[in-house]
């Protein structure tokens, strides 16, 4: 699966070990940055590349990492065809995958070790859409 990731500097450490596990388990990974620890860098940069980049290809999934998430999540979602949620557990990540069929995922560095935020993208890449009628009608009213 193609996978876009991108994080700012509270999400930078996060991001290199999620690029390498996601690289090693045969995933076609496209790292947009930040590309080196910067304290000044800002979230919004990275989380428009990634989506955009997500936007462009309905196959592919992002992965976005700040200091909460939210923040990424937020800027994510302003581009047309983003569905970005925040997930602090696989259980999250697994509803948001379901129920929204969400594409990018949002992780918050400051609140995730690495072996739970591992945990949390292998949900987000395995679990499908649901195919209920209630969940497709709730998605259609999304855009």
């Amino acid at each position: 699966m193609t996978v876009h990731i991108g994080a700012d500097h509270r999400g930078f450490a996060l991001k290199e070990f999620l690029a390498k596990r996601l690289f090693a388990a045969m995933h076609d990974v496209h790292d947009h940055g930040a590309l080196a620890f910067e304290p000044a860098d800002d979230y919004p940069d990275f989380a428009r590349a990634v989506a955009l980049a997500v936007a462009a290809d309905p196959s592919a999934r992002g992965m976005l990492i700040c200091g909460s998430g939210a923040g990424m999540a937020i800027a994510a979602n302003r581009i047309s065809g983003i569905r970005a949620s925040i997930a602090h557990s696989p259980a999250e990540a697994h509803a948001a995958r379901a129920d929204e069929d969400a594409n990018v995922l949002c992780l918050g560095a400051d609140h995730l070790d690495e072996h739970a935020a591992w945990e949390i993208v292998l949900m987000f890449l395995t679990a499908p859409a649901s195919h209920d009628e209630r969940h497709v009608r709730r998605r259609k009213k999304l855009g």
